[in-house]
């Protein structure tokens, strides 16, 4: 197939450091094109890619010293080009949220719309309900709660390159803490669950400037506590050492999270996840195999003793098969083959989960 994955311009692909959406962007490019197909990759100039590049805009909005930029005008840009050569595709996958709607509307059938955030904002219905041509995809079943009439073709859980990270068989004596300084992300949790098991806590996270009062205010005085160290924002080089030297990730968020790929990043490195049971966490977490969901701060803390009994190589495993780059690859696939098989990408089309459950 002949098949365009069109980027958010938010972040590099993939990031330098944080960013969720391009990483999945990256990682599902370069396993179509291993699985042998023609794929062409709509983003910033630095990406990193196997597909062939069509670069649209010089560098990604958030690294992006100039003062002064609009995100919106980068995106229609890159749509415009996108549109321009719309014809030498037979599947072009938008990773815009629906910022491409009134621009393709004409050729909705030969397109996916993967959504990658929260569902659940007041205007979102109207423009899911106008636009009711083109098939969407959500990255875990709970993500599509808010909008359940919406023209959903499938789930597909989210995946990663084997080799990015590497095994480690061996914990050290640390909790882990990866993300974003922000109140939903909870780092404020994960501090209490460390002091409260008397285990030192690792935070390697990024603040950005809508959370600085609350990493000011609220979390950089939490960090004085001894056991407690600041890493910093890190990227892919370090988060293999940094995952798979942890005891245990600890993921004790505060909102519906879509998905969470920190978790399955801890899980290529062998390490198990202490998540809060939020969002799409029952979905990717496995209790007693991967990790533990727990539902309150007592039980957070109890379960960190716990996962020193875990089978690392187990937890790897379960990675390798269930959240592998090329499962997901697959995954979207066959998707887009039981579509075309019905000839039609109606709203009445077969919904098709499949998510990472082997």
């Amino acid at each position: 197939m002949r098949i365009a994955q069109v980027s958010p311009l938010y972040e590099a692909v993939p990031p330098r450091f944080y960013g969720g959406t391009e990483r999945v962007v990256a990682h599902l490019t370069d396993a179509l094109v291993d699985l042998g197909h023609e794929v062409t990759l709509f983003a910033s100039a630095e990406a990193r890619t196997k597909a062939r590049l069509i670069p649209v805009r010089d560098e990604a909005i958030r690294l992006d010293p100039s003062p002064l930029k609009s995100d919106l005008a980068a995106h229609m840009n890159a749509l415009a080009q996108v549109r321009a050569l719309a014809d030498d595709f037979d599947l072009i996958h938008f990773h815009t949220d629906m910022i491409h709607f009134p621009f393709f509307g004409d050729m909705a059938h030969r397109t996916l719309t993967t959504l990658h955030g929260r569902l659940d904002l007041k205007d979102l219905a109207g423009v899911y309900d106008q636009w009711r041509d083109f098939p969407l995809v959500s990255i875990s079943d709970h993500q599509r709660l808010p909008l359940p009439g919406a023209n959903w073709a499938g789930t597909v859980h989210h995946g990663m390159d084997e080799g990015l990270y590497r095994f480690h068989p061996e914990p050290g004596r640390y909790l882990a803490f990866l993300g974003r300084i922000s109140p939903e992300k909870r780092p404020d949790r994960a501090i209490e669950i460390a002091i409260g098991a008397g285990v030192p806590l690792r935070i390697a996270a990024k603040v950005d400037a809508a959370d600085r009062d609350y990493y000011e205010g609220r979390i950089r005085p939490l960090m004085d506590h001894p056991l407690v160290t600041y890493v910093g924002e890190i990227g892919d080089v370090e988060k293999s050492a940094f995952l798979g030297g942890a005891q245990a990730l600890l993921f004790p968020i505060d909102w519906p999270e879509p998905f969470g790929l920190v978790m399955i990043e801890a899980m290529a490195c062998g390490a198990p996840v202490i998540a809060y049971d939020c969002g799409s966490v029952p979905e990717v977490l496995e209790p007693g195999v991967t990790g533990l969901i727990v539902r309150s701060q007592a039980q957070a803390i109890a379960a960190v003793a716990q996962t020193a009994r875990y089978d690392r190589a187990a937890i790897r495993a379960r990675f390798e098969a269930r959240f592998s780059a090329r499962a997901m690859a697959q995954r979207y696939l066959d998707l887009h083959a039981v579509r075309a098989a019905t000839r039609t990408l109606a709203p009445t089309a077969p919904d098709l989960t499949l998510a990472a459950s082997a």
